[in-house]
């Protein structure tokens, strides 16, 4: 038998800390949704502009009904756990914590978006290489089972158009925080190598236009009010649409429970942080009326 995997969950202002842990060990959890051989075992809260005391204690009673212990101690949350999830919807404290947890040798996973600048980005992958820290990181849409259906029938796409909601953050860049989704269908489409990016905000949300090399080119529409996600992809004279209506979180916490097993990660540092960068150079875009470079990682 396969040994279990503990968990410590770092963070609990996102919706995400309850459901990723719903599907591991809620007794409700639908069969065709449960993901065995992990368990959550502890994890850690405080308050970020996303959530405040009530919504935490909420939070709290329903992971703590599911036997999960919570702290106010990152360091209690991760001693005796095989794996780390920073869960924190707010992508301006990724960095801090990560530092605390990046020379534990665990693997980690970071939800999404990386960072919430480049310059945090690029310190979460020197630290992680430093360290040699296995990390995985991304959006529940990076499995998109319609879009990796899609995939299959087109192969590699030399035209994507994707959209997703745009929400509003209480603090920091609503792109970065939100079109995060959107940019990673397009990343997991395209794959690296995003050059620079044409955008233009209306009161309805954000349109950018990627650009790739060899005449590549994905666009992103980012809504507001719209919470439908999905696209077109499109090879020579073949266009396969898709739609988004099976949900994406189990197969993503699969692919966590492969990655902390061992297995290599299906959204790598470099993915996300190149999703992060798009969305950058979208919101500089905006603010020059101009094209905008994609920033680059670390060698």
């Amino acid at each position: 038998m396969a040994k279990l995997i503990k968990v410590g969950i770092v963070g609990l202002d996102t919706s995400h800390s309850i459901e990723f842990t719903r599907i591991m060990q809620a007794p409700d959890c639908p069969r065709e949704d449960k993901v065995r051989g992990m368990r959550v075992v502890a994890c850690t809260r405080f308050e970020t502009p996303f959530q405040d005391a009530a919504g935490l204690d909420q939070r709290q009673e329903q992971m703590e009904e599911w036997g999960v212990r919570v702290t106010e101690s990152v360091k209690e949350t991760v001693e005796g756990v095989d794996a780390i999830m920073i869960e924190i919807n707010d992508p301006a404290p990724h960095l801090k914590y990560f530092k605390q947890v990046a020379a534990l040798g665990k693997p980690v996973f970071i939800d999404k978006p990386l960072a919430g600048t480049v310059r945090d980005g690029r310190a979460i992958l020197r630290l992680a290489k430093e360290h040699k820290t296995r990390v995985m990181s991304g959006s529940s849409l990076r499995f998109c089972r319609e879009l990796l259906d899609g995939l299959k029938q087109v192969g590699d796409p030399d035209w994507v158009n994707v959209h997703g909601m745009l929400g509003t953050a209480p603090t920091g860049d609503s792109l970065v925080w939100y079109g995060v989704h959107a940019f990673e269908m397009l990343e997991r489409a395209m794959g690296p190598g995003a050059r620079r990016v044409t955008a233009h905000e209306t009161g309805s949300g954000v349109v950018s236009v990627v650009e790739y090399d060899g005449g590549r080119q994905g666009v992103v529409e980012t809504q507001r009010r719209n919470y439908a996600y999905g696209g077109r992809l499109q090879v020579g004279g073949t266009a396969v649409p898709f739609l988004n209506t099976r949900g994406p979180y189990p197969p993503q916490v699969a692919a966590m429970r492969r990655f902390f097993a061992g297995g290599e990660p299906e959204g790598t540092l470099e993915n996300a942080f190149e999703v992060l960068a798009m969305m950058v150079a979208a919101r500089k875009s905006i603010e020059t009326g101009r094209p905008a470079p994609v920033p680059k990682g670390i060698a």
